[in-house]
């Protein structure tokens, strides 16, 4: 993409949402950026085209001049890759079909030199924690405290991976400590929960920045993806491993996700003001345990309740009761039985991860309307299921309910 990028990486977060990845569009005679759904591109030159996939296979730069191939590259998921690089602050970034498709890839990437060891910090994302502690490609995986991680580390260590603030705890961890202990083995930091917005990892020594772009970078629960922020020799290796295995981000996927950035400091600052007051709320209330609220702000909110959790899954009626986050609608899940169901039970404890937690996903409604559906869900008696859908799940009838009859 030809475009004038003088000064970008001097702007701020908010500018750069808007304008990265579309500085070209004014000279196209455009506004929109456009859809480029072809899987695959004319080519009347053969022999160009075939030194331009000798030079692809050989280093895994991005080929220069007109797309080849849609697992190789696509111009609508390029734009999206240049915008999260701009607000990453990195030189590249490389998106994937979902968070873990990335994942996978850094992991492969990283295999292929022979480094198949990983020391990870617990919590992690349910999944990400599973796909390291079950070897399903191959990994070796030392899990450690923050403080450990030096002495975890071998020959053999691929990357420290770390998630902060984490899933679902909202722990967080002194990213520039870690990546001083990491010495020269690469730190992987999964910014999901924060986002570019609220934290830079690489500014605190991070070599790679992993998303879920599913979550904020999308905001509005239509769009599965993944992406890698790194640096441009890292980002050759993934894009190989991307051609390699096929797990491309669709453009419509990869156009969405643009659009997504645009808003994305407006969406998370406003979401991250009514989590904070309902965090405060939260921690006064005699019908809570404890509240888990990072440092660092953001619009996830994490508690643990005196009675069961899951009559309070039962009870909401504006928060949408669903795995996932980052949506412009609240969702609140159990991860005990969803997002952390595949990591063993005692593991889930000792991350902290206890059976009476509840992680919730604020999102763009009014706060007062929040907070009256989270206190009619701690409060009274469980809700009976009153209605059987065909597919034979159980669910309160809420047409009973007329503060929401009418929503």
């Amino acid at each position: 993409m030809d475009a004038d990028t003088t000064n970008a990486t001097a702007r701020s977060v908010d500018t750069l949402a808007v304008h990265a990845g579309r500085e070209d569009l004014a000279a196209l005679g455009l506004h929109a950026p456009p859809i480029d759904l072809s899987t695959t591109y004319p080519s009347y030159d053969s022999r160009a085209e075939a030194a331009r996939i000798d030079a692809f296979a050989a280093t895994g730069e991005a080929p220069e001049g007109p797309p080849v191939y849609g697992r190789l590259g696509n111009p609508t998921v390029a734009r999206f890759e240049t915008a999260l690089a701009r607000l990453e602050d990195t030189e590249a970034a490389v998106a994937f079909a979902s968070g873990m498709a990335a994942l996978s890839a850094v992991l492969l990437a990283q295999h292929a030199t022979g480094l198949r060891h990983v020391v990870a910090v617990r919590p992690l994302y349910g999944c990400s924690d599973h796909l390291l502690t079950a070897g399903l490609l191959g990994s070796e995986v030392t899990w450690a405290d923050p403080e450990g991680v030096a002495a975890a580390i071998r020959p053999d260590t691929a990357l420290v991976m770390v998630e902060s603030p984490a899933n679902p705890t909202l722990a967080e961890v002194d990213l520039a400590a870690l990546a001083e202990a990491c010495g020269t083995v690469p730190l992987l930091v999964d910014n999901t929960f924060a986002t570019p917005v609220l934290q830079r990892p690489v500014h605190s020594g991070a070599r790679l920045v992993l998303h879920s772009a599913t979550k904020y970078l999308g905001g509005h629960g239509d769009v599965l993806g993944g992406v890698v922020a790194c640096d441009e020799a890292f980002a050759r290796r993934l894009r190989q491993i991307r051609f390699a295995t096929g797990g491309v981000l669709h453009p419509l996927a990869g156009y969405l996700l643009l659009r997504g950035l645009s808003t994305l400091p407006v969406r998370v600052r406003a979401a991250s003001a009514s989590a904070a007051s309902l965090a405060a709320r939260l921690a006064a209330d005699p019908r809570v345990l404890r509240v888990h609220y990072p440092k660092l702000g953001g619009a996830m909110v994490a508690f643990e309740t005196r009675t069961d959790p899951h009559e309070v899954i039962a009870r909401v009626r504006l928060i949408t009761p669903a795995v996932s986050l980052g949506s412009v609608d609240s969702l609140i899940q159990h991860p005990a039985s969803i997002s952390h169901r595949i990591v063993p039970e005692d593991d889930r404890a000792s991350a902290g991860v206890s059976e009476r937690l509840l992680r919730m996903s604020v999102g763009l409604e009014d706060t007062e309307d929040l907070w009256r559906d989270l206190d009619q869900a701690l409060d009274g008696e469980p809700v009976r299921p009153t209605r059987l859908l065909k597919q034979g799940v159980q669910v309160p009838d809420r047409a009973e309910d007329a503060e929401f009859a009418d929503a």
